[in-house]
């Protein structure tokens, strides 16, 4: 596909408006914000409609009338967007019936009980499905706003705002949310702690059950088991997820070549690493570089 050339002159204009009667928006924190309006004054055609996060207090939910409209505008304007727990307005709106969707990971498996008809994605930052897009949390909207202004305007011109938003990389929406490392950190196992943080030091050399089991002290089937029950994934899966994981920080944050890369992850070699990146990532370890390296590299 071509780059997208942005226009002389374009902008974008940008309105804020309320889901009740008065311009006040009041956030949690006791933060308010003051819109232009409400959306029922709106007399404009909309292009992008973005719905923000949603508290879970029964008075912060918007009536019948506001999730009819929403879905209303679903079906005229080109995106319909949310950010963080604003999924569940789109979820109650119908929007998402039929849908892959993102939410905040805390909120990715009540979204899928309450929402069963919508196809939760708990490891993007931001999903895509036809022209509806949903983001994870509140600094991953920013991710989707770029991704935004890159279908819009181009990749060049999506890194330039990034570069000016000190946003130092430009991730993509298959990114995980909650690392593999940040997880791990929540197990309270000191033995299985010990196989953890040597798995993390030895990820070049061949790593098997057997190993990290005798890191532990423990048996190899006690092992497996007591890693799935603290970590929900098996050991080698885990090891997957980390190594590709460290490999896309050396992708993006070191001049390493993808062959020097696939051996320090320890990877079989760069073909390997490439098949993985492809089934994960649906690129290769090149491409990923290219399209997501540091602004400031």
């Amino acid at each position: 596909m071509n780059e997208a050339i942005p226009l002389p002159g374009f902008t974008y204009q940008t309105h804020v408006v309320s889901t009740r009667r008065s311009k006040r928006i009041d956030m949690l924190g006791g933060i308010s914000l003051v819109g232009e309006g409400s959306y029922r004054e709106i007399d404009y055609p909309i292009d992008t409609l973005i719905i923000g996060g949603l508290s879970h207090r029964p008075e912060y939910k918007p009536g019948q009338e506001v999730l009819t409209w929403i879905k209303e505008q679903c079906g005229k304007v080109r995106r319909i967007c949310s950010v963080c727990a604003g999924a569940f307005i789109l979820a109650e709106a119908g929007v998402l019936a039929g849908k892959k969707a993102a939410t905040h990971w805390m909120r990715c498996d009540k979204l899928a009980k309450e929402y069963p008809d919508t196809q939760v994605d708990r490891e993007a930052i931001f999903v895509k499905d036809g022209h509806v897009y949903t983001s994870a949390g509140i600094t991953t909207g920013m991710d989707l706003a770029l991704a935004l202004i890159e279908e819009d305007l181009g990749k060049t011109f999506a890194l330039k705002i990034a570069r000016i938003m000190v946003l130092f990389l430009k991730r993509p929406g298959n990114q995980a949310q909650y690392s593999t490392v940040l997880q791990a950190q929540e197990v309270d196992h000191q033995p299985l702690n010990l196989a953890i943080e040597w798995i993390y030091h030895h990820l070049r050399e061949d790593i098997t059950v057997e190993k990290l089991a005798d890191c532990s002290r423990m048996s190899p089937r006690n092992f497996a088991r007591v890693f799935v029950r603290e970590l929900h994934i098996t050991p080698m899966k885990y090891v997957e997820k980390l190594r590709l994981e460290t490999a896309c920080r050396c992708l993006t944050e070191t001049h390493l070549t993808v062959n020097e890369i696939a051996d320090r992850c320890g990877f079989k070699n760069s073909l390997h690493m490439n098949r993985m990146f492809l089934h994960t990532f649906q690129t290769t370890p090149s491409q990923y570089r290219r399209g997501f390296r540091s602004s400031f590299r």
